[in-house]
C-alpha cells in the first residue's frame, strides 16, 4: 500500500514562500507520476502541478506558472512544491498525489491518479 504524507504548510504573508514536502512510503516513488492539487473552501480540487517518474519533465497550472516549481528526489521517495510570491487566493489544502501513469505528461485531471496524501494547510493572509 503507497502512503503519501505531505507537510510544510503553514500561516504566511503575501510575497512569502513556502515549500512542501510529500514522502511517499509503500513503493518506491520513481514508480509513480506525482502530482500536487489544492483545494481551498468552496472550490474544485485544481490541479498545480506535476512531474515525470525521471524528473526530467513538469507542468504547471497556468495561473503559477513563474511562481510554482516542482521537483524531486527519488533517492529520498520525496516530491517538493516550492512556492513564492504568494497570494491570498492561493490559500487552500494542498495535496500530493501518485500516478501510475508513467507516459503522459500532462496528468491535470485526479482521475488519473491513485494514492492521495491528506493534505497540508497553506494559509497566506497579511
Amino acid at each position: 500500500q503507497v502512503q503519501l504524507v505531505e507537510s510544510g504548510g503553514g500561516v504566511v504573508q503575501p510575497g512569502g514562500s513556502l515549500r512542501l514536502s510529500c514522502v511517499v512510503s509503500g513503493r518506491t516513488a520513481s514508480s509513480y507520476s506525482m502530482g500536487w492539487f489544492r483545494q481551498a473552501p468552496g472550490k474544485d480540487r485544481e490541479f498545480v502541478a506535476v512531474i515525470t517518474w525521471s524528473g526530467s519533465i513538469t507542468y504547471n497550472a497556468d495561473s503559477m506558472k513563474g511562481r510554482f516549481t516542482i521537483s524531486r528526489d527519488n533517492a529520498k521517495n520525496t516530491v517538493y512544491l516550492q512556492m513564492n510570491s504568494l497570494k491570498p487566493e492561493d490559500t487552500a489544502l494542498y495535496y500530493c498525489a501518485a500516478s501510475p501513469d508513467i507516459l503522459r505528461v500532462r496528468l491535470t485531471n485526479g482521475a488519473f491518479y491513485d494514492y492521495w496524501g491528506q493534505g497540508t494547510q497553506v494559509t497566506v493572509s497579511s
